[in-house]
Formats: C-alpha cells, structure tokens, sequence
C-alpha cells in the first residue's frame, strides 16, 4: 500500500515538473522552476507582465530583454506557453500569415497586370479606329 501511494505521489510530481506554464499567470517561483529561466529572467518577465498580460510569444520577445527567437524556442520546450500556446505554434501561425500575405499579393500583382492588359487593348482598339477615320478626311477633302 505504501508503494503504491510513493509511485502515485511520484508520478503527480512527474507530471508537474512536465505541466505548461504560462507566463501570464506564472509566479515568479513557477516561472523559475523552468529549465532556462533563473531568478534574474523571472523578474524581468514578471516586471514587465505588471505593464500587461503578454499577449503573444512576439510581445514577449520584444518586451522582454534576453529572450530572443531561438530561447523562445527552448524555453517553449521546456513548458513555457503564451496564453497556452507554445512558439512553435506561433512561428507556424506567424508563417501562415507571411504565406496568405504573399499569395494576397500574387493576385494583386495579377490583376493588376490583367487590367493593364485590357487598357493597352483599348488604347490599340481605339487608336485602330482613330486611323480610318483620319484617312477618310484627306479623301473628302480631295474630291472638293
């Protein structure tokens, strides 16, 4: 019976030292406790969470000194989260925009050359009637 209360206890440990931490609700305890983060670093996130709640892992990379992309990653490995999402999720979400954006774009830029397309038409269609009737008026003017 006591073992199985100590592997219980055990696992419950496990599965906190594995359990997400978000840095909105964190402590600075709780924010120190993940592997990356040290007293100093804790501060600094919790100072500047006092000014408002993160509200995603760019904010949170351009407000605090000392995380970058690349200790965003690391630290999101190890637990950290951003209003529950994790930065691989935001890189994803960050390059679906630049994607959207670019296909956006791609269209504009094809449309645009369509529209250009159809005015040089319009020009030639209309320069092409201008022509006729120039000719026309010499020839009205020599049978006077």
């Amino acid at each position: 019976m006591l073992k199985k209360i100590l592997v219980i206890l055990a696992m419950l440990y496990a599965a906190a030292c594995f359990a997400a931490v978000d840095v909105n609700k964190a402590t600075a305890a709780e924010l120190d406790s993940v592997k990356g983060i040290g007293p100093t670093m804790s501060k600094r996130i919790v100072d500047e969470r006092k000014k408002g709640d993160f509200k995603s892992w760019e904010d949170l990379i351009t407000r605090v000194k000392g995380i970058g992309e690349g200790s965003a990653a690391k630290l999101s490995s190890e637990g950290l989260t951003v209003k529950g999402d994790t930065y691989k999720k935001a890189a994803e979400a960050k390059k679906e925009a630049k994607k959207e954006a670019k296909a956006a774009a791609k269209a504009e830029k094809k449309e645009d050359k369509a529209v250009a397309k159809a005015d040089k038409k319009e020009d030639k269609a209309a320069a092409a009637a201008a022509k006729p009737a120039a000719s026309a008026k010499p020839a009205a003017s020599a049978k006077k």
